[in-house]
Parts: C-alpha cells; structure tokens; sequence
C-alpha cells in the first residue's frame, strides 16, 4: 500500500496513505483523527454489547449511539459535502443518528435511542470503519481544502461524547444492583487538601473570551471586555467531606439556602445528597459512592463530583453563613473564573486530572496544593454565570450553526473540564452548560467571594 511520495500511517483504524510532511497540516489532522477515533473505541471497550445498548434516562445515550452519531458527523457534514461520488453507508442513519440538527432534516426522539437494538453493535464497528476509511483517503487527496477546520470541529465534537460515554454508562451502571465495575479500581490519594484559602483576582476591566490560534467553539467568541468586580476565589474545590458536612447541618431540608426553583426540585424528587451517594452498602451509616470503579467508600478529600446548579449555589449560601473561613461565599461569575485560569492555565493544564491520563477510569482525585489547584480536570465547575451569548456573537454559517447558539436560555456555564474530559479538548476559555437541575456529569463546584 505504500506509494513514493507518501508515508504510511499505521493506526488502528485502516493503513491509508496519507501525506508527507509538505501536506503537514493535514498530515498532523489525520494522525489526530486516527488517535481521537481510537480513544472512542479504547473507551468503548470494556462494555458489552448489552451494556452499549441501554439508555437509563432521556438525558443519556446508549454508548452504541454515541460511536454512530460521531460517525455520522464527519459523514454528513464532510463526507457528503466533499467526497466525489458521495453515497451514504445507509440512507436511513441520516435519520436515526442525528442529534439536533434541523437544518439536516428528521431525528429519532432522543428519549427513545435505547429502544433501536438494530444497527447492531457489530454494524455499528463497521459503519465507523467504513467512514474512517473514506476521511483518511479525503484527507490524502485535498491536504489543502478549506473545510480542514470541520474535520477539527468533528474531533472536538467527538471528545465531547468519550465524555458523555463515560458519564451515561456511569448512570446507566448505577441503576444495576449489582454495582457493576465498568474498569478496575485507581489508587487513592491519602493526603488531605490544604484547608480553603481566598486568592484575590484581578479586578476593572478585562477581556475574556478566545482569541489568536487553535480551535475554539463559537460560543467562546468574541473576546471582549468584561468588568471584574474586587473578588477572590477559592484554592481549591469543595470536597465530599465539606458536602457531608452541610448534609449532617440539615442543608438539604432547610429552604433558607435554596433558590425557590431548586427547593421545588428538592421536595418533588426527594434529594438528600449528590447523585451516586449511598448509605448502608456495607450494613452501616457511612457513606459510599458508585463509580466507574463500582461501589466504594466515599473519598472524603476528593472534590465532590455530580451535583446541579441547584445544589451548588446552595452549599454556596450555606457555606457563606456557617463557616467562618468562608464567609460571604457565594458561586463566580464564569468572567472571574477564566480570568484566574487563564493566568495559571499552563500549570494547571500539566497537573490536571482527565480521562487520558493513561487510564479508562476516570474518578475525581484528592489534591495538597496551596495554590489555586485543580482548576482544569477533576470536576466541571459551575459559575453563576447564564449561558448566553457574548457582545457581538455570530453562531458559525451552514448547518453547524445549530452547534451551541440555539442553547443558549435557561441554562448555567460550568468552566474547567473533568476526570472524564480529554485533556487535548480543554481550553481557559471552554464553556459547557447544563440546566440547572442536571447532575449527571462530573459537577462540583469552587467557591467566589466579593472584596470589600
């Protein structure tokens, strides 16, 4: 398969030639597409056919969905637009693996995924190799194309879902009395983290947002100005032995700390602690986590992980009225936060926690760090700052408008990435979002306060 003039790729996927280091630029995106699409399966690897199947709740996908809807992507979007002689690998997939796409046409409802047991998981493989295939010779035969940076947007695009993989079959998992272990257990980190310290932020006019070279979504654009108050913001995360604490205070049936929407949601669904906590798994009162790992003992110094907005800004009021070392807390804005960690983001990048960090078992880690540690990695962090659109905004031409801008209402921006986000896929600038009762992700919370 070798030709003079090419090099060889060997990957995983397919030995395609690809081309030499005159066609760098799209050289250095082929092998990134190969690793990328590699970590999908790798991620993907240690489930069942069954496992890859179920959908435990709307909110989540079947794993087996999420291997065909990234697949689906470069196939629809680059594929059908620039492969000479295009033809679909199945017509039908252009319905049944489209997300949200209108501009694209019919979707199956996304609450219903679960309930398409074929394609199989088998056809599934093959659907990917046969994309796979085709992206690597169109990248070989158009190193120069002006739709490069798509192929970039489909690789972060699939980074984003190795991380819902993760955290739906964690949910999916949880619901199995059995504990399943989805991959074996981590070491643990016995060293306490430093007690909270305040770090002052810079304050009057600062711009934030992307700016320069490397990929960014949309919604990080503009950068613009953005006025910072007099603030501080924590050394670290709050950890599961802080959240049990304000849980033993009686927190989670006190409404004083709660907005009126999240003590709703307490009452109607009966919360009593973060998702995935359990008490009595061992015969006794303490508590215990399901993980990744399974069922284990909950790790009191790592950063609690898997609660909503709601409960945030409620520890956060609790917090600021009963402990002394953090009084006045309350959530940052996501402006102060990505200005902090724009300033230390090179270090934390290189210390963070994320999925791959050469294990399949991502599990938010305990830290001893004076400085403002784990800023990126280890859990999302939600800001009290709404998800809308930045001065001057211009959602991406074409169908992948529909990206990010149209989600922009009644949703809150969680900034640093997790355990379970690849570390190649963050940036100071990222902003996820979530409604404000979800808790399903890897969500924790850093605590703000104001400067007199």
């Amino acid at each position: 398969m070798y030709h003079p003039g090419h090099a060889l790729l060997t990957d995983p996927i397919r030995m395609i030639a690809l081309p030499t280091t005159r066609d760098c630029a799209a050289t250095a995106l082929a092998a990134r597409y190969v690793a990328v699409r590699g970590r999908t399966m790798a991620l993907a690897a240690p489930l069942s056919e069954a496992d890859c199947q179920v959908q435990s709740m709307p909110d989540a996908s079947p794993t087996k969905w999420h291997l065909a809807h990234v697949t689906w992507f470069f196939e629809t979007f680059i594929l059908a637009a620039h492969e000479p002689g295009f033809r679909p690998c199945h017509p039908a997939y252009r319905v049944l693996f489209n997300s949200y796409y209108n501009a694209v046409g019919d979707k199956h409802p996304r609450a219903r995924r679960g309930e398409i047991s074929r394609p199989g998981l088998a056809e599934v493989k093959a659907y990917r190799a046969n994309v796979d295939e085709r992206m690597l010779r169109l990248l070989r035969d158009a190193p120069a194309a002006d739709w490069l940076w798509q192929v970039e947007l489909g690789l972060q695009h699939e980074q984003q879902h190795q991380e819902l993989l993760l955290t739906d079959i964690l949910h999916a998992l949880s619901k199995n009395p059995l504990h399943p272990v989805y991959a074996g257990a981590l070491p643990r980190v016995a060293a306490a983290p430093d007690p909270h310290r305040w770090h002052a932020g810079a304050h009057g006019l600062v711009e934030i947002g992307h700016h320069g070279a490397g990929f960014a979504f949309d919604n990080e654009t503009p950068r613009h100005k953005a006025w910072l108050a007099p603030h501080a913001l924590a050394n670290r995360p709050v950890t599961n032995g802080e959240w049990a604490e304000f849980i033993a205070d009686g927190g989670y049936g006190d409404p004083r700390w709660w907005l009126s929407a999240g003590w709703d949601w307490v009452v109607a669904h009966a919360v009593e602690a973060p998702l995935y906590w359990q008490r009595g798994a061992s015969g006794g009162q303490a508590w215990h986590q399901f993980t990744l790992n399974g069922l284990i003992p909950l790790d009191r110094h790592a950063p609690v992980a898997h609660i909503s907005y709601f409960e945030a800004d409620a520890f956060a009021r609790w917090a600021g009225a009963n402990r002394a070392e953090l009084r006045g807390a309350r959530l940052p804005t996501e402006g102060e936060w990505e200005h902090l960690a724009s300033d230390r983001f090179a270090a934390a990048l290189a210390a963070g926690n994320f999925a791959d960090a050469g294990a399949l078992r991502p599990l938010p880690a305990a830290t001893a760090d004076g400085r403002p540690a784990q800023l990126l990695g280890d859990v999302w962090e939600w800001t009290a700052s709404s998800y809308s659109a930045y001065p001057g905004y211009r959602p991406w031409e074409g169908s992948v408008g529909e990206y990010n801008g149209k989600f922009m209402v009644n949703q809150y921006v969680l900034r640093g990435g997790s355990c379970a986000t690849p570390r190649s896929h963050i940036r100071a600038t990222y902003r996820n979002f979530f409604p404000t009762d979800a808790r399903w992700q890897f969500s924790g919370v850093r605590l703000a306060r104001d400067l007199d």
